[in-house]
């Protein structure tokens, strides 16, 4: 039958979309390659690893990434956003300075305690990604420029003299106690990390 002979064909189907628009299919990529980088380092994470457990081709790959890199890039991009997140709902939250820092500083430490035993992303990427001109290096330095310029501001609304030295005191505890906690424990960590970066910040440190 001439229907036998015809070339068969499927149905073409738009890719499935998340509630804010994206394709499904990126999410699912960058959601599994972020539990992988994280869990396992960037570099022993090949494509084909993500690929299969995401569920997809490597095609659907590089049509949402053009490279793993560019992947690496949005995984960054993720984290910076969920930081980025707790500033603005803190900001949100209350307009006294005081109470501000003190809600960042507690803050960071519940996204450490929560979401970060295994060191800082930005810092482990890195330590894969030697050239300070890679795009991923520059993810990084965008990241913790922005960090610290955030710090500074909300030091400098408490009124201190130095904003620039006390944020930048408290970038690098933040970093301690990221490290600290994935070696050390989050519980053997916590309340050395919180004393010190309200007394950085200016606080009382007993509160």
């Amino acid at each position: 039958m001439l229907s036998d002979m015809a070339p068969r064909t499927t149905a073409s189907r738009a890719p499935r979309k998340t509630a804010d628009g994206g394709s499904e299919a990126r999410e699912r990529l960058l959601r599994t390659a972020s539990e992988l980088f994280y869990a396992e380092g960037i570099h022993v994470v090949g494509v084909d690893r993500i690929v299969a457990a995401a569920g997809v081709t490597r095609a659907t790959f590089y049509r949402h990434f053009p490279s793993k890199e560019d992947l690496v890039e949005a995984y960054l991009g993720v984290e910076d956003a969920n930081l980025r997140g707790m500033f603005d709902a803190a900001q949100v939250a209350t307009d006294d300075p005081v109470e501000l820092a003190g809600l960042l500083i507690d803050g960071i430490a519940e996204d450490v305690a929560r979401h970060h035993t295994r060191g800082c992303p930005f810092i482990n990427a890195a330590a894969e990604y030697p050239d300070a001109d890679s795009g991923v290096r520059r993810a990084v330095g965008k990241h913790r420029a922005w960090f610290r310029g955030s710090l500074e501001r909300v030091v400098s609304a408490l009124g201190s003299d130095d904003p620039v030295t006390r944020a930048g005191q408290l970038v690098l505890l933040r970093d301690a106690a990221l490290v600290g906690g994935y070696l050390d424990g989050w519980d053997n960590v916590r309340v050395a990390f919180v004393g010190a970066a309200r007394q950085a910040a200016g606080l009382d440190p007993a509160h």
